[in-house]
């Protein structure tokens, strides 16, 4: 720890400091503003990672006033573990050599959920990418398309989430909303084995929030990243740290709220979208 500092100090240490790794930031909702935007871009200057705790209640907010080139770990309602886990996550890897005695459980338990989390991701990787040829492009974008203000990541069309009057929606909005209903009893279904067996024997944050994602667009629905949070049935931040690896992988995408530049949503990529499409359609055949 190089220093401990009041965020109105915290820029300009980052900026003085020859190398950095991280910064960790408590409590950023409280934060100004203006402040945190410059403490952001100092980070983003500097390059190196961000670690944020912050509240479920503050998450989206926040979440919108980082800018998508930094490298956040996220901590809600954090534990030990959970906290050791970022650090691991945010280290440069320059630094990644470490000399150990001994690997205490709680180390063998972070390695054995990233590892899972690796695997699950490329296994959703390539269903996604089965029929779409480049993982995570949406279908109808060109490749001369300016995207420099959200590398790494594509952005989706604009989507109209306005709902039509029920006498006049078209058959196949009709069919949407059987298929969400569906979908939505599915995780209600999935939310009820709770109440019989215990929470974590049925842990699959991954496919939950595919599901509610795949219903939020069927229904047009934004999902802002809270919501989704709260949909995963797991703590805020290991949903927090799903979300990242799906976004990462090319299966979720950023939305920035049009009405609202301090919230953003998430959504599925157009080849996440086609390939939940053809399961559900594979399952009733």
């Amino acid at each position: 720890m190089v220093a401990t500092l009041p965020a109105c100090d915290a820029a300009a240490h980052v900026r003085d400091m020859l190398v950095l790794d991280m910064v960790w930031v408590a409590a950023p909702e409280a934060i100004d503003s203006r402040i945190f935007a410059q403490l952001c871009q100092a980070v983003a200057d500097k390059g190196c990672a961000l670690i944020c705790e912050t509240s479920l209640a503050a998450l989206d907010r926040v979440a919108a006033a980082i800018p998508d080139t930094i490298r956040v770990e996220w901590l809600v309602d954090a534990d030990a573990t959970d906290r050791r886990m970022a650090l691991a996550a945010a280290r440069s890897e320059r630094h990644l050599v470490v000399q150990e005695v001994a690997r205490d459980p709680a180390m063998e338990r972070i390695d054995r959920l990233q590892e899972e989390i690796a695997r699950i991701s490329r296994l959703l990787g390539d269903i996604a990418r089965e029929r779409s040829g480049l993982p995570g492009t949406p279908t109808g974008f060109e490749r001369g398309q300016d995207f420099t203000d959200y590398p790494d990541q594509v952005r989706a069309p604009a989507r109209d989430f306005a709902t039509m009057p029920r006498s006049f929606v078209p058959e196949e909005r009709t069919a949407e909303r059987q298929r969400a209903k569906m979908v939505r009893r599915l995780l209600r279904q999935r939310r009820l084995r709770e109440q019989f067996f215990p929470a974590d024997l049925f842990a699959d944050p991954a496919w939950d929030m595919l599901l509610d994602l795949y219903a939020a667009r069927l229904e047009r629905r934004p999902v802002s990243v809270s919501s989704l949070c709260i949909a995963s049935a797991v703590p805020a931040t290991t949903a927090l740290r799903w979300i990242k690896t799906m976004t990462d992988g090319g299966l979720f995408i950023r939305e920035a709220d049009p009405h609202d530049g301090r919230r953003i949503f998430i959504a599925l990529a157009e080849a996440t979208f086609d390939a939940l499409e053809r399961y559900f359609e594979a399952l009733e055949e």
